[in-house]
């Protein structure tokens, strides 16, 4: 880009006896109208004379079409030979700014933004040199000429010139966004360029300027970061496998691979349970697959077949080394895997897309294990697989492993609980903390079959319980069959933690609903009682409500015992009557005592007599809880009892104040710090500075929320329990519901937080409002 750009020669009159094609160039001249004339008519301003025809230095010369060209001459004399003076030789460099060899005119030139400056008719004037590398050709081959004259035309050159048109008439600069190819690359890049006016000392505008930057980098950064939002959104939507993995190969294809493939180890799919290790060149089952080519022409491998790799080929090995194995065409084993892969297992085609140039296999592992394989190959996409995109479908593997691997369990889980609703009863209660609890089922032993009695402990938030007893009348198959449907419908209705009138309200509406839907219903036919009550350990209170059902008996730690007075309220099914909630408080170590009428109603014995035996039974010292069980039974039943009978004690436990910390909070922006603060002060007092971060995090959101759009008062309660409970209740009876902000939205993540961060979270309306909760893991011992 440094040599000379034209050369003149001239005699000793200043008349122009020689001319370049560099000169051509520059001026627009060419040498037969050049040649004999002055070379003074060339300029365009008056320079002073000197003793050569043109001084040295930096002058203006016309150039053929008018438009003045800024050249800097270097003037040397011609010597006959007899040693006398015979002319001058010019020769001529483009004067743009690249020229300057100041510190300012060097860092232009060194910029590593592409720089160029033109004139107001968008003739170069001057380049720096990554605009040159940008262009593909030096400098002296782009000044004076003409934006349009040194590219391609083609509609992004004719957008980019009206743009320099419109700095050029408007005065104004000019930001541009562009993904375009320069005519130096073969590639598309994406560029941001800055295009601004240029002015003389007197404000006129003399040319225009620009500065272009390669964005490429940032956009695929940009385009990494829009992958992975879109799949937090996109995959995992269903706990179903197939449709999981389905997603994944929706979001890669087209754009991120030409195909894309997911194939699952046989164990996942034909068992639902752990797959077994795998094993290396193991068959897998195509699930999921996708081309940016309608029809998927790419594979011969159809959905639900068997397909197995070579050992050495790149999808073996990442399947035996848990990592995300890159193979490009002309590595020795990318070219044996697609020539060795010939057809597929079952030998009816070739399995490898042809074209495949780029190929990346990434594992799908989640929790430790290995479930299958996600293929992306590349075709007609120009770019090669790199590292940073190996990143990125090594985060959407995981992502997609960590949802492939719960619809796995949950299809697992599902298919247990199946087996076990078909048993109907509850073969064990939950782990809970606040009652000691004991139990016994005992079938009907009589000729009409099973019935429908039924019992279950609910663990509630807030370290609470739910107790449930319930009775479908009548035997067999119907009976048994009602008992699940309403067994399933209490644990739905206390996992919306409603108060237990309320609770026994939708029951009964239910089954007024089941009966007029269909005459032949079950439970409208039979009829059914059930009794529901949830007692806090933190209070020390038991809240129930009945429908028909027999009242419970109370146990006080000093031995005496009692039926609980309850309004039972009609049976369910009856519709069109209230139902009313009894609470008590208890004093730790009270043992209530819930059963059904199959222990006490007998036709041959009276009921206030037999009430009474149970009275006295429960109140009878036992060693623990399964005696006392054994001995009520033995005490009160019946020789040959004519109906089931289900009995649940529970023995109450109360939290006491070393584990219960409440603050009143003030609903001022400022109390979110002092809460955070005191939060973190019962973390250390209680010893559980290991999650002293997460649970301030939890207070921060819960408490701004309250103070935000909740009503004061406003309590904040920490419950160390099997787990630590955080509880934020106010005076607003209005319910938060979780949900996915979007990329500029100011607010919304602060429950989504929540979720991420604990083990489970809710919200139950209260007499005076509402109240939010979350639980989280205690750190091992």
């Amino acid at each position: 880009m440094e040599e000379p750009s034209a050369a003149v020669t001239v005699d000793a009159r200043g008349i122009v006896t020689g001319w370049s094609e560099g000169a051509r160039r520059l001026t627009g001249h060419p040498a037969d109208e050049a040649v004999g004339r002055p070379v003074r008519e060339l300029l365009a301003e008056d320079v002073p004379s000197g003793p050569g025809p043109l001084p040295s230095g930096t002058v203006r010369l016309r150039h053929r079409d008018g438009h003045p060209v800024p050249l800097r001459l270097t003037t040397q004399p011609l010597l006959d030979g007899r040693g006398a003076p015979a002319g001058h030789v010019i020769t001529a460099e483009p004067a743009g700014v690249a020229q300057d060899t100041s510190l300012a005119g060097q860092a232009f030139r060194q910029a590593p933004l592409g720089m160029s400056v033109l004139d107001t008719e968008q003739r170069y004037l001057g380049l720096n040199d990554a605009a040159c590398r940008m262009m593909g050709v030096p400098e002296s081959s782009l000044v004076g000429r003409f934006y349009l004259d040194t590219v391609e035309e083609t509609e992004g050159s004719r957008s980019f010139s009206r743009h320099l048109r419109q700095v050029a008439d408007t005065g104004e600069p000019v930001h541009l966004e562009d993904f375009t190819r320069v005519p130096s690359g073969t590639r598309l890049h994406a560029w941001h360029v800055e295009m601004w006016p240029v002015r003389d000392p007197s404000g006129t505008l003399i040319g225009t300027a620009l500065a272009a930057l390669d964005s490429h980098t940032q956009l695929r950064a940009r385009e990494r970061l829009v992958m992975l939002n879109e799949a937090a959104a996109r995959i995992g939507t269903t706990l179903d496998v197939v449709r999981t993995t389905e997603e994944l190969v929706e979001l890669l294809a087209p754009g991120f691979a030409d195909f894309a493939a997911v194939d699952l180890l046989d164990d996942v799919l034909r068992t639902g349970g752990s797959p077994a290790r795998a094993a290396d060149g193991g068959l897998l089952r195509r699930v999921a697959h996708r081309s940016a080519t309608e029809g998927t022409p790419e594979t011969a491998v159809r959905l639900g077949a068997l397909d197995g790799h070579l050992l050495d080929s790149p999808p073996a090995r990442a399947l035996r080394e848990g990592r995300a194995v890159l193979g490009r065409a002309g590595e020795p084993g990318f070219d044996r895997w697609a020539a060795e892969r010939g057809t597929s297992p079952q030998g009816d085609g070739p399995s490898v897309p042809s074209g495949v140039h780029s190929l990346l296999a990434v594992p799908l592992r989640a929790r430790g294990t290995t479930l299958g394989l996600v293929v992306a190959v590349r075709t007609t996409h120009p770019d090669a697989y790199t590292a940073d995109d190996t990143l990125l479908a090594e985060e959407l593997a995981s992502r997609a492993a960590v949802c492939v691997d719960n619809a796995r369990r949950f299809a697992r889980e599902h298919t247990t609980a199946l087996a076990l609703q078909e048993s109907l009863l509850p073969k064990g209660l939950p782990g809970q903390a606040a009652v000691e609890v004991a139990h016994r089922y005992l079938p009907s032993g009589s000729a009409a079959g099973i019935g429908g009695d039924w019992f279950d402990v609910i663990p509630l938030a807030g370290s609470r319980v739910g107790l449930v007893v319930g009775d479908v009348v009548g035997h067999g198959i119907s009976s048994t069959a009602a008992m699940g449907r309403l067994f399933t419908a209490v644990r739905t209705l206390a996992d919306v933690d409603l108060p237990p009138d309320e609770l026994i309200t939708h029951l009964d509406d239910l089954v007024v609903h089941l009966a007029a839907d269909d005459s032949h219903d079950d439970v409208a036919e039979l009829g059914a009682t059930c009794l529901y009550a949830v007692y806090d350990p933190v209070s020390g209170c038991l809240s129930l409500a009945a429908a028909g059902h027999p009242a419970p008996v109370v146990v006080l730690p000093d031995g005496t015992s009692r039926l609980v007075p309850l309004n039972a309220g009609p049976p369910l099914g009856v519709g069109g009557l209230p139902f009313e909630a009894t609470e008590l408080c208890l004093p730790e170590g009270s043992v209530v005592a819930l059963y059904t009428d199959g222990l006490v109603g007998d036709r041959h014995r009276d009921i206030d007599h037999v009430t009474g035996e149970l009275c006295r039974a429960l109140a009878a010292p036992a060693d623990s809880l399964d005696a006392l069980c054994d001995g009520v039974l033995k005490a009160v039943l019946p020789e040959e009892p004519c109906d089931d009978v289900a009995l649940l004690l529970a023995r109450t436990r109360v939290l006491g104040a070393d584990r219960v910390a409440t603050r009143e909070v003030r609903p001022v922006p400022d109390e979110v710090a002092a809460a955070r603060q005191w939060a973190t002060g019962m973390m250390s007092a209680w010893g559980l500075d290991e999650i002293a971060f997460v649970t301030e995090l939890v207070v921060s959101e819960l408490v701004t929320n309250a103070i935000r759009y909740g009503v004061p008062p406003v309590r904040l309660r920490l419950i160390r329990d099997r787990t630590l409970i955080c509880e934020v209740s106010d005076a607003s009876s209005t319910s938060p519901h979780l949900r996915r902000a979007h990329a500029y939205d100011e607010g919304g993540r602060g429950l989504l937080l929540v979720a991420q961060l604990t083990q489970r979270w809710g919200s139950r309306q209260t007499d005076h409002g509402k109240t939010i909760w979350a639980e989280q893991h205690l750190p091992s011992p």
